[in-house]
């Protein structure tokens, strides 16, 4: 019986009953666990279940977490104060394993998913894979004036492309893993300055099983949309409703928002502003079975976010088979194609909103399309988000990188 993969696994931020990344990591180890060997180095958060009860196939090695600041949750997200921390002790954690004799065949970082934090399994022998990464993107030109409100350590965002060009320590992380893992095309673009030896696309979101078959009754000239995120300038619900006050008045459009933010007021005035009030019906922070019904009971997916790392309402919403328009940047630019959804550019709030108005007139005109892209918003999701199918192709991974390191240690020697 061949033996498993022993795989050094990497995420200071990985819990399971948490959101965002550190959900996402934890997906990744646990499904790994049933295919690999896994030992976790990570971080315990104070006031949170350890990640060594949440993941009992895993051998974790946990530290408190000393982070700054955790009282400011959104903040200390984005920082991630603790992480300097983290990195000296994983270093000094690695190397006093090695010295007594224990060995891993691969090392995989998971977290952090931006492209700024330096990996811990750089310099010693053993090929380490790096990602998913995301982030970094840019605002487009045209939006900025719009987006003047954000926190100010968003801003910090933009310092990472002089890091991956300047930054000795970050480019030779990313020069030295045997494989990088981005959410999307665009972060192989980000990071050629550091050369990365490969590059490969997947997602760090990903599904258990698709939604139950929705049995809609498409209307011709009726389209019910549905738009879930947080209330922020860039999620582009500004641009939905401005596209929606666009559309004839003889197209029954109608538009539910889920979800909370400083932009949610801004977004309702305008809604009054343009006389659509009628038309959008704001539902706050709603429960998440809830936001499921929501997803069975749409015709299509309204989500023009302009700087999307990743996504991860895209993937629930094609779970449940729900046609997507957004737009073609970042992540929803990769995961949506043309067997699923319609993507328009953001160069402009104009542009955008007309040309979103023109999807949605596309959609609410074309029954037969609707019901195309809903059956390939299914085949899509399954195709790129299954967890199964996002292990195998991970472990087939491992193992075309670990060949490759024995061939080069055996032309070493």
């Amino acid at each position: 019986m061949q033996s498993k993969i022993k795989v050094l696994a990497v995420a200071p931020y990985c819990d399971g009953l948490d959101v965002g990344e550190a959900w996402c990591a934890h997906q990744w180890i646990k499904n790994l666990s049933a295919q690999a060997d896994v030992t976790l180095l990570t971080l315990h958060r104070r006031g949170r279940v350890p990640a060594s009860q949440q993941l009992p196939g895993v051998d974790v090695v946990e530290w408190d977490d000393r982070a700054p600041f955790a009282e400011f949750e959104r903040m200390s997200s984005m920082l991630k104060p603790g992480y300097l921390s983290f990195y000296f002790r994983a270093r000094r954690w690695l190397s006093a394993e090695l010295a007594k004799g224990r060995t891993f065949d691969i090392a995989h970082q998971f977290t952090p998913i931006a492209l700024r934090y330096p990996s811990p399994l750089t310099g010693f022998s053993i090929p380490y894979v790096l990602g998913p990464l995301g982030g970094s993107l840019d605002t487009p030109e045209g939006f900025l004036a719009e987006c003047r409100s954000a926190a100010w350590y968003t801003q910090l965002r933009s310092l990472d492309r002089w890091r991956l060009k300047r930054d000795r320590l970050l480019k030779h992380s990313y020069a030295g893993a045997a494989a990088v893992l981005g959410v999307a095309p665009y972060v192989g673009e980000l990071l050629s300055p550091a050369r990365p030896r490969r590059f490969e696309v997947i997602s760090e979101l990903g599904i258990d099983s698709l939604a139950p078959v929705h049995r809609r009754q498409p209307k011709r000239g009726v389209l019910r949309l549905v738009h879930v995120g947080r209330g922020v300038r860039t999620k582009g619900l500004r641009d939905a409703i401005r596209a929606i006050a666009l559309v004839p008045k003889e197209l029954d459009v109608r538009l539910q928002v889920a979800g909370r933010g400083q932009e949610i007021s801004i977004c309702r005035a305008e809604a009054e502003r343009l006389g659509v009030e009628d038309q959008v019906q704001f539902l706050g922070q709603v429960p998440r079975a809830d936001v499921e019904t929501l997803y069975a009971q749409a015709d299509a997916f309204l989500f023009p976010s302009f700087r999307e790392p990743s996504g991860s309402v895209i993937f629930e919403a094609l779970r449940h088979g729900l046609p997507v328009i957004t737009a073609d940047r970042g992540g929803p630019g990769y995961v949506v194609n043309e067997s699923c959804g319609l993507k328009v550019p953001a160069h402009t709030p104009e542009q955008l909103a007309t040309d979103l108005c023109e999807a949605i007139k596309t959609l609410a005109w074309d029954v037969d399309l609707r019901i195309r892209l809903a059956e390939g918003a299914r085949q899509r999701v399954q195709a790129i988000g299954l967890w199964s199918n996002k292990i195998q192709w991970l472990v087939g991974l491992y193992g075309e990188l670990m060949n490759t390191h024995r061939s080069v240690l055996h032309e070493v020697s």
